[in-house]
């Protein structure tokens, strides 16, 4: 049995949490293998709106169980914090939770070497959402961090005190930037005994064995591919694999096992924080899309830059994943926009290209539009994909035409009922 793995083709935020909810019904076991809590997937459904961090997106169907990976790091405080969110809605949430005993943890000094580096930029800031993520992560590559089986270790304590004394040494050369650190690791000692007493498990077995029983088993990415650490618009990016390779190593399985790869984009594209956007929108249209869009952080509350589809950061996107299957989100958005712009080229030093160049840098590149009509109309009710108008169904031929990968689902709305097949 193959792994299928789901992940974002932009800057994140493409919807992936509202499709691994939908598709969670075809599948035993949703695994998140890479990011943090500085993640957030939005499910609505039944009137309610649920936003996970670093909990799987199936957590919600009580037929699937639901494993936090390896290359996920994990904050118990904000974990647990999720988790108690979850109970209100179902409190048998933990039941079919599981997490790996190799992941990452994020301590609270993590955090602050995150808000310290990050104001110390300045101008330059690359936009983190201060949750401690980039810290941890290279504790991790620099093999000192903390993992979650080590809670279990007898040891742990002075574990934990020989990470923070070195973090503190770190944070000498931030004499301007203030901390109290004891209430906060109240907080995070009480959280991380909590997080020792739930279902850990060694990540890469429990995969094997779920695979040799048949186990239908969906990977769930975090962030989109064009904030990769290796791939994406560096140094703007994320500190971990957010494209399929990432399903390989932050679960512990073969690049053999896996199977189909769904790629998840919009049909128009936003970007939080800093970094190159060639086709945003920074006037009345791009404030109509992010309005009409409710474009604003999950995690971070900040408002969203948005622009135009770009079509050759999705095909870039889509070639270093292999990606099987397009699903389009947010054709609702677009629904009062009289012709909508797609970006099919790049002017880039003197020359027209339609790959996506070494730097996207706005003195480097000038993106070259195809302009096509709009669909005005609300996309919201409708049901039944014979009913969506022609003009969408244009926009949909055209990228499938580009791109040369079908497009299997669209969702016109936030609601997991507002999502149709078009296979």
């Amino acid at each position: 049995m193959a792994i299928d793995v789901l992940l974002g083709l932009q800057w994140g935020d493409e919807g992936k949490g509202k499709i691994v909810d939908v598709l969670s019904g075809r599948y035993d076991l949703i695994a998140r293998f890479q990011g943090g809590p500085n993640a957030g997937h939005t499910l609505e459904f039944d009137g309610a709106k649920h936003v996970l961090h670093t909990i799987p997106s199936g957590i919600f169907h009580r037929n699937a169980l639901n494993l936090i990976g390896n290359g996920v790091v994990i904050d118990p405080v904000i974990f647990l914090g999720e988790i108690e969110k979850l109970r209100v809605v179902d409190d048998r949430i933990t039941d079919r939770l599981y997490i790996s005993r190799k992941a990452h943890l994020i301590l609270p000094t993590h955090r602050l070497l995150d808000a310290a580096s990050e104001a110390a930029k300045g101008k330059d800031k690359i936009g983190s959402t201060l949750k401690g993520i980039g810290p941890t992560y290279m504790d991790k590559t620099g093999r000192n961090g903390l993992r979650v089986g080590d809670l279990e270790l007898r040891d742990f304590p002075e574990r934990y005190r020989s990470l923070v004394d070195k973090h503190l040494s770190l944070l000498r050369q931030y004499p301007d930037f203030q901390f109290d650190l004891p209430p906060l690791e109240a907080v995070w000692m009480e959280a991380s005994e909590r997080l020792r007493g739930m279902q850990l498990v060694d990540s890469e077995l429990y995969l094997s064995k779920a695979l040799a029983e048949n186990k239908r088993v969906l990977a769930e990415g975090a962030q989109g591919s064009l904030l990769d650490i290796d791939f994406g618009t560096y140094p703007f990016v994320t500190s971990s694999t957010t494209t399929a390779a990432g399903a390989c190593t932050g679960l512990g399985v073969a690049p053999n096992r896996i199977g189909q790869v769904f790629g998840i984009f919009k049909a128009y594209c936003t970007r939080v924080g800093s970094g190159p956007f060639p086709t945003e929108l920074d006037d009345e249209l791009g404030e109509k899309l992010r309005k009409n869009g409710r474009e604003f952080g999950s995690t971070t509350g900040r408002p969203r830059r948005c622009g135009w589809l770009d079509l050759p950061a999705l095909k870039y996107a889509i070639e270093i994943n292999g990606v099987s299957e397009l699903m389009m989100m947010k054709a609702d958005v677009l629904g009062d926009f009289d012709r909508i712009g797609v970006c099919t080229a790049y002017r880039y030093n003197g020359k027209e290209v339609t790959h996506l160049p070494y730097r996207i840098d706005p003195e480097l590149v000038e993106p070259v539009y195809t302009w096509m009509p709009g669909w005005n109309c609300d996309l919201s009710g409708i049901e039944r994909t014979e009913d969506l108008p022609e003009e969408l169904m244009n926009y949909v031929r055209f990228i499938e035409r580009e791109t040369g990968i079908r497009i299997g689902v669209l969702s016109v709305g936030p609601d997991r009922r507002q999502t149709l097949s078009l296979s």
